[in-house]
């Protein structure tokens, strides 16, 4: 709303009574005094609150709304990076006083979690982003909050890996279970071919993979430009508009040349989940609830580690 306007609306509120109190001085009574100072405070206090609100910027994102962080919809991943750094340039010659704003870093390859301290120059990180690289299949994005690095990173992989576990079991368990019509018979590969991909997960982060992609972190602009420009470092776009993770939501592009849609990383539960078919993921898709389908190797929603949230 423009300030005139909301002026505006402050005269249609404000002046009609302002004026039958007037009107009331002009027949004096015994409470005239007090009618005048609990009246006069009333109008500066609205006064006031009306003009902060008129003024106030607009950088910050309404309480309660969930701002996203990354490649929006219908923007391909190549105008997203330029306009990142577009952003972080302007961030950096601009000063601010409302500390230290978060980032998304992205970077040019998979990295092992032992990688991460040199890429990010000591930088403290909240969270990363983790996804196995299997050649001709689609995995799942994981979302892992961290406080140290590397350690966090490795001790959530672990936690990941039994998790794939378990999933690869019960995608066995299920495809044993297979009978009936020659349409439930079909059903059985897409079991099995659920339940190679979940082990080849698992085995790939008890080693520690090369699977992180991206990282949030929090640094002054001046630290952001400088990693901006770091080997490994793909691109950094800053997100001043976040200040809670909690009501955040990061959709950093995986660095393949051409990689396909991927679902929203999204908070995990504290159990696998039961194995279910999702949809083709878009990078803007919210998370799919349990269905009846049977699985496919499409990327799934993200897990977590389970570490503390960052504060």
């Amino acid at each position: 709303m423009r300030v005139d306007d909301l002026l505006r609306r402050i005269d249609d509120a404000i002046v009609p009574p302002l004026g039958r109190l007037l009107d009331r001085l002009r027949r004096p009574t015994g409470h005239t005094g007090l009618l005048t100072v609990v009246s006069l405070v009333s109008v500066t206090v609205v006064l006031a609150t009306a003009v902060w609100v008129a003024e106030r910027p607009r950088e910050d994102a309404p309480s309660g709304e969930v701002v996203r962080v990354g490649v929006p919809d219908g923007v391909s991943v190549p105008s997203y990076l330029a306009e990142s750094r577009r952003e972080l340039d302007e961030l950096s010659a601009r000063a601010s006083g409302k500390g230290d704003p978060y980032a998304l870093v992205m970077f040019s390859a998979y990295l092992a979690p032992d990688r991460l301290p040199t890429v990010l120059d000591g930088a403290p990180v909240s969270e990363v982003f983790t996804r196995v690289p299997l050649p001709g299949m689609q995995t799942q994005i994981a979302r892992m909050p961290v406080h140290r690095v590397p350690d966090d990173v490795v001790a959530g992989m672990l936690l990941f890996a039994e998790r794939k576990e378990r999933e690869a079991h019960d995608y066995q368990d299920r495809a044993v279970e297979v009978t009936g019509t020659p349409d439930e018979g079909r059903l059985r590969p897409v079991y099995e071919t659920a339940a190679r991909v979940a082990i080849a997960e698992a085995t790939a982060y008890r080693t520690h993979c090369s699977c992180v992609y991206a990282a949030v972190l929090r640094a002054a602009p001046p630290d952001l430009k400088r990693l901006a420009a770091r080997p490994g470092v793909r691109a950094v776009d800053p997100a001043p508009e976040v200040r809670t993770l909690d009501r955040a939501v990061f959709l950093p592009p995986l660095p393949e040349p051409n990689p396909a849609p991927r679902p929203t990383p999204v908070e995990p539960t504290a159990a696998p989940p039961e194995p279910t078919a999702l949809p083709a993921p878009t990078p803007s898709a919210e998370p799919s609830g349990p269905t009846p389908e049977p699985p496919t190797t499409a990327p799934t929603e993200a897990v977590s580690s389970g570490s503390p949230e960052p504060g």
